[in-house]
């Protein structure tokens, strides 16, 4: 027998092996969702069953978020791939990181202009340690206040030109508190499909009306305004100025557009867009050019490009001044430790200072998109930026094409659902301005390798 058509016969039988897997946990996951729709709906209809609890609602490995996270990890083991997730890395996360005791080419980092682990950024951290420790101890509005907070937040305020900033230890709660506060139900919130979970949960959290339009399109959103608008108080557009799972942004002046014939808030979440986008990398305004007093609520966080955590808003003093003073996930909670905004404030200013990094940036990331598109992957509207999809159309087969990738060095992470659809299931390349054009190619050479086998 021809080694060749052995090779290809067990190649064709894993495939339909995996297909056959990944579709008899679909049908469960269906399964799973259709219980617990059904479990609501009796409950909204009928009230508790008369012959007492259920008992999936007094045991934790039966909750419906549990079993799907069983599902993709039985799944996995089945078709021998490790759980790609929570895997130890050590050092700094840059264009190379420690997995397992290897060196790997990372591209599962938002280190984007490597300025975590840079020795001016590190030294700031020290220095903050040395004056004032590793934590507040106590909420800003008590007596959790220091300079730093005020340096940082007048700093990231001078970004947008805006009256004042106010920043939290959370980026993600930095959202949902700000949208839980600020709108309320006679309010409407109209966002973008693919817009992140942060934003979401403050939508649910305010209890507004809540709709969305079509991902990045501003013509839906005016329909849907045109129709509506009249129905609701304060109206709040929540975009992002680069989005983490495709890599794409919004034509920005055309959603001021919208918001200024509605008399609508526009809100933009810069959290991958600060330090990508514009020359400067001072976002998605330096990228089209306008006057970033056209949008109402900035927000951002301070874990990608800023090597710290946490979040913030910006905007007129208002807007800052009410969050300051009453948003919850503010004030009931401790203040940003201190080495953390003096880390941000020190990549800040080194950003400013260096606006090389954003060119080698861009230099990187649209080598990796043209290289990768050349060789017939699917990179979704990825503008090359910073954030490169690899969609696949398969969770098993992403986890198993991210396993592939580890072996010939190259830490990179699958996306899976329900972090996105099924179809959508990808792995996700976050490219650094300080990857190589070795690394890159590298990397694609070994995507396009594995491309074929898994």
């Amino acid at each position: 027998m021809n080694p060749s058509h052995t090779s290809s016969g067990q190649g064709l039988a894993s495939k339909i092996k995996d297909r056959l897997i990944q579709q008899a946990l679909e049908r469960r996951a269906k399964a799973i969702d259709e219980t617990e729709t059904l479990r609501t709906e009796n409950l909204q209809k009928h009230g508790p069953a008369k012959e007492g609890l259920h008992e999936a609602w007094t045991r934790f490995d039966q909750h419906p978020g549990y079993q799907r996270f069983k599902l993709l990890h039985d799944g996995a083991r089945k078709i021998g791939v490790e759980n790609p997730f929570f895997q130890i890395q050590d050092g700094v996360s840059g264009p190379t990181v420690g997995v397992g005791g290897r060196e790997c080419i990372n591209f599962s980092g938002y280190n984007y202009l490597g300025l975590c682990g840079h020795p001016e950024v590190n030294k700031a951290a020290v220095e903050a340690i040395a004056d004032f420790g590793t934590s507040v101890s106590a909420s800003r509005i008590v007596s959790g206040e220091r300079r730093l907070h005020r340096e940082l937040e007048r700093a990231l305020a001078g970004i947008y030109s805006a009256d004042d900033c106010v920043a939290m230890v959370s980026g993600h709660a930095t959202a949902v508190t700000s949208v839980g506060y600020l709108f309320g139900p006679r309010d409407l919130i109209v966002h973008d499909a693919l817009i992140h979970n942060c934003a979401l949960e403050g939508a649910r959290l305010s209890g507004a009306k809540r709709f969305s339009f079509p991902h990045n399109d501003w013509q839906a959103l005016d329909a849907i305004l045109s129709r509506c608008r009249h129905e609701h108080e304060r109206v709040c557009i929540i975009i992002e100025g680069l989005y983490s799972m495709d890599g794409d942004f919004p034509d920005l002046p055309k959603f001021i557009e919208v918001k200024q014939r509605h008399r609508a808030f526009l809100m933009v979440d810069e959290a991958h867009s600060l330090g990508v986008l514009g020359a400067a990398g001072l976002g998605i305004h330096e990228h089209f050019g306008i006057d970033p007093s056209e949008v109402d609520i900035w927000m951002g966080t301070l874990s990608k490009t800023l090597a710290g955590c946490g979040g913030y808003i910006a905007g007129e003093q208002a807007l800052i001044d009410n969050l300051r003073h009453a948003a919850p996930g503010f004030v009931y909670s401790v203040g940003m430790p201190p080495p953390v905004a003096a880390a941000s404030l020190a990549a800040l200013r080194v950003m400013l200072r260096e606006p090389e990094r954003v060119a080698k940036l861009h230099k990187a990331g649209s080598l990796f998109l043209s290289k990768a598109r050349a060789l017939g992957i699917d990179t979704g509207p990825s503008a090359g930026y910073s954030i490169i999809p690899a969609i696949i159309g398969s969770s098993l087969r992403a986890a198993r094409l991210s396993h592939a990738m580890r072996l010939h060095g190259i830490n990179v992470q699958p996306i899976l659902y329900p972090a996105v659809s099924e179809k959508a299931a990808r792995l996700r390349f976050f490219v650094s301005s300080g990857h190589t054009p070795e690394q890159i190619d590298t990397a694609i050479n070994a995507l396009s390798l594995e491309w074929g086998r898994n």
